[in-house]
């Protein structure tokens, strides 16, 4: 069976995203979060396995787009750019705190030698919690439990402590079976409201689809802006997102739907 072919009828937030980026390319912006609403989540952060067509698709429904599509992910900017080689588009990694534009203009995060050093402890300190995987970003840090979900009390208890001793700087982000240690400067909101100032973006209406927590600021952001939020999977926590969608397949469905009518449209221009 074929993605096209898994779209089921109470995905009626796939429909109206491909009647409105169809019918309408120049009015929005398109923002993706990637693990869970892109690609379907697995047992380890490093098991993801992309789709060998999304990154055309991506790059296809860009193109209609002008543009204006970015990804706003939880994941260091390299890590996401690696996922959808040899594209490259506008990417907000570790949840907005690293940045890169429209015109490829970036700003990373530096981790400190503190953090580096607190980052060492977590390891060491989780050590005997068979099936806790340390996720190390960089200038980000997360612990997933995902295989060990008895740890979730002391696991959050001790990501806690930690991220009161890395400082203001540093928040701690619950998830999905994870908690991480992010840098506080940005939130997805903020990453999303910077994008919309740039010309790519400016004058359209956000569209935000995303699964998790982390994904509530630009939920409530688009919702502000008159745009559109959409949940991504079961809804097992309170959600601001205005629609739901069953499965990152019925998402990766609707824009495979969205890069064909860009492609035949375009070749029938030529």
């Amino acid at each position: 069976m074929s993605e096209q072919e898994k779209l089921r009828p109470s995905d009626a937030a796939t429909r109206h995203l491909i009647r409105r980026l169809v019918e309408e390319p120049d009015r929005w912006a398109l923002f993706l979060d990637i693990d869970g609403t892109l690609i379907d989540l697995a047992t380890t952060p490093d098991a993801i396995q992309v789709p060998l067509s999304l990154p055309g698709t991506l790059d296809a429904v860009s193109a209609r787009l002008r543009g204006a599509l970015a990804l706003v992910t939880g994941r260091s900017l390299p890590y996401a750019d690696g996922l959808f080689a040899p594209f490259r588009f506008p990417i907000a990694g570790l949840h907005g705190a690293e940045f890169r534009g429209a015109d490829g203009e970036t700003s990373i995060v530096t981790q400190t030698p503190a953090f580096t050093a607190l980052k060492q402890r977590l390891v060491e300190q989780t050590a005997w919690m068979e099936g806790v995987l340390i996720e190390d970003k960089g200038a980000a840090v997360a612990a997933h439990y995902r295989l060990a979900p008895a740890y979730d009390t002391a696991l959050e208890t001790m990501m806690r402590h930690l991220a009161d001793e890395a400082g203001p700087d540093w928040v701690l982000q619950p998830g999905k079976m994870v908690f991480e240690i992010r840098p506080a400067r940005a939130d997805k909101g903020d990453a999303v409201a910077s994008y919309l100032e740039e010309p790519a973006f400016a004058g359209r209406l956000p569209i935000t689809i995303g699964d998790d927590l982390t994904d509530e600021s630009m939920f409530a952001l688009a919702n502000a802006r008159g745009g559109q939020s959409i949940r991504v999977g079961s809804l097992s926590t309170a959600t601001c997102a205005l629609a739901k969608a069953s499965s990152p397949s019925a998402i990766r469905s609707a824009l495979a739907t969205i890069a064909t009518a860009h492609e035949q449209r375009a070749a029938s221009a030529s």
